[in-house]
């Protein structure tokens, strides 16, 4: 199943470091066996790391993995690490491993309105997961929301393995494009992305 606690880190490095940068990332990796992924944006060159978090890690071991990662990826980075804790809501597509075992990973975000937190949840059952549950190209889709990020709301992680724009093509028709309308006009904070929606998509990388 999915893991209720989801560590999002992800780091801009230079282009022409950025195979040297994923060397060093998946070294770290192999002294793992906690089932994080590291990805690679198809947009730029920015680098994502999806960890299941068990729940009992302490703030000393996450400080020691930061560091780690800090000594390993820094010297190829173009900016700081960004880290998002993210807890689990419910997965339209569930999974029965702890993250998405598919080729690639989008990311999309929404920042909601606080007082209509409940009724947008009812909403999005009956319309974006209605339209995730009803696309074969989309084989997972998890809901989450932020529990510590400076990037606070909600996070769906979907998890697909053709090819991006065949998958992106699900949200892309006039049906989808009057929900899109319908919840930024309702629901969202109208900030970051366009009209308040992020959404970004890796390949998973392999070991």
């Amino acid at each position: 199943m999915p893991t209720r606690l989801l560590l999002v880190t992800e780091v801009a490095v230079q282009e022409t470091e950025s195979d040297s940068a994923v060397k060093s990332w998946l070294e770290l990796h192999s002294r793992c066996e906690d089932g994080r992924a590291l990805y690679r944006s198809l947009e730029d060159s920015t680098l994502l790391e999806l960890r299941p978090l068990s729940g009992d890690e302490d703030l000393g071991r996450l400080r020691r993995d930061a560091r780690e990662q800090w000594e390993a990826v820094a010297p190829f980075a173009v900016g700081d690490f960004r880290r998002h804790v993210h807890e689990f809501v419910e997965a339209p597509k569930d999974c029965s491993t702890a993250l998405p075992d598919t080729t690639y990973v989008q990311l999309r975000r929404v920042e909601v309105k606080p007082p209509v937190l409940e009724e947008y949840r009812e909403w999005r059952d009956r319309t974006i997961f209605e339209t995730v549950r009803s696309a074969e190209e989309s084989e997972v889709f998890l809901a989450y929301h932020s529990l510590l990020s400076t990037e606070p709301g909600v996070l769906f992680v979907a998890g697909f393995s053709v090819d991006p724009s065949q998958h992106n093509g699900v949200f892309k028709t006039p049906a989808y494009e009057a929900i899109l309308t319908e919840v930024r006009e309702k629901y969202i904070i109208p900030q970051g992305g366009e009209g308040g929606l992020y959404t970004k998509t890796y390949a998973r990388i392999e070991a």
